[in-house]
């Protein structure tokens, strides 16, 4: 079923709460709420939470756990959710019977504009292939296509910008491990070179590798694993020790983003780590968030500040609550946005992340389900 086009009056006066972008704020500042202000060193950007945006979603709409977001070129921000993942209680109103007057789920792709209004939004039934009730992953590349990852079926989908099915890679329901190169693993990002027409897929949540296709065909490319070495899906896979030395395997390849100038950053989120390749598979670099994060990791997504520079790396530690901030030239981390919490301003399990022309961050976060946006001071 497609949703068509709706569009809302934008949002409410909005209300800024400076957010520091340091790791520890001075004094009793930021001790409560969301108005901490601490020093920063020179240059190093601070945000403030917008609390107006997106404005309120249309006929009873909520969203489950973000898990995708991109800013395309128009600056519209396009969000995929897991409205699977909610419980009946939330959605009362599409209980059968209903059991409450409110809500719905919305639509699993929803696109945004600047203002936060809603401009269309599609859910997709297909005899084609199956739609996924946990999409994983979103991009709108140079094109106006939109990519999106399909977690339980092993696939990556590619659509026009309306929803209508481009082609798929991979094969439904079917997965073959890290050195098969017709199929994927609970794929969970994708992100599409311009210069090179190049798709880079996090393959992911079962297979330990980064995969990468041509756009145009979904002709198979070149893949590697962690220090651009070949996978091993024998080898252990187990939550990061900082006892041991590091994992040469990934461990959940969760985020990816590629740079100006032919950088590729892999958020490896089981091993707490973001690894710097060059676009071939060269291995480059790494920088650990918090070495011993268990279970889900602190490396969730990444993200870059604007052109031309992209001086700065993001990343969403989604067991920690908070967006950290590097250097990206020395991936010295310089400071934090955001601490764990329901109020806003405040984090919990940050899960994607994507920046604007600006510099602004969004933010989805899988525990609060919902969308904040940082606006760059």
């Amino acid at each position: 079923m497609r949703h068509a086009s709706r569009r809302s009056a934008g949002g409410f006066l909005a209300m800024a709460f400076l957010l520091s972008g340091c790791s520890e704020p001075s004094g009793d500042e930021g001790a409560e709420g969301t108005g901490s202000v601490a020093s920063t060193p020179a240059g190093v950007p601070t945000f403030e939470v917008d609390p107006s945006w997106p404005a309120p979603l249309p006929e009873n709409w909520i969203l489950g756990p973000i898990t995708g977001i991109f800013v395309d070129d128009r600056d519209h921000i396009w969000v995929t959710h897991a409205p699977s993942m909610l419980s009946a209680g939330a959605l009362g109103a599409e209980q059968d019977p209903p059991i409450a007057e409110c809500c719905v789920s919305a639509p699993r792709v929803i696109e945004f504009d600047p203002a936060g209004a809603v401009v269309q939004s599609w859910d997709v039934e297909s005899d084609d292939y199956a739609w996924p009730d946990v999409p994983h992953g979103l991009f709108v590349d140079h094109e106006g296509n939109v990519w999106i990852g399909s977690r339980p079926h092993h696939q990556v989908l590619k659509f026009t910008r309306d929803g209508e099915l481009i082609f798929a890679i991979g094969q439904e329901g079917i997965t073959a491990g890290s050195l098969d190169t017709e199929h994927l693993g609970m794929p969970a990002d994708i992100w599409v070179n311009p210069e090179t027409n190049e798709a880079f897929v996090a393959d992911g949540y079962r297979n330990r590798r980064v995969i990468v296709f041509d756009a145009s065909t979904g002709a198979y490319l070149r893949h590697w694993g962690a220090y651009g070495e070949v996978p091993d899906d024998g080898a252990p896979n187990t939550p990061d020790d900082p006892s041991l030395p590091p994992s040469r395997q990934f461990s959940t390849v969760h985020g990816l983003i590629g740079s100006l100038d032919g950088h590729l950053y892999v958020a490896d989120r089981r091993n707490n780590r973001i690894q710097v390749f060059r676009q071939s598979g060269e291995y480059v670099d790494e920088v650990f968030a918090r070495r011993g994060t268990l279970s889900s990791g602190s490396s969730f997504d990444v993200a870059l500040s604007p052109l031309p520079d992209q001086s700065y790396l993001y990343l969403a530690d989604g067991t920690n609550h908070t967006i950290r901030i590097f250097r990206r030239d020395t991936l010295e981390e310089l400071g934090t946005v955001g601490k764990g919490g329901t109020q806003m301003g405040h984090l919990l399990r940050p899960h994607v992340m994507a920046a604007d022309a600006r510099g602004n961050l969004y933010v989805g976060e899988a525990d609060n389900a919902r969308v904040q946006l940082f606006r760059v001071r």
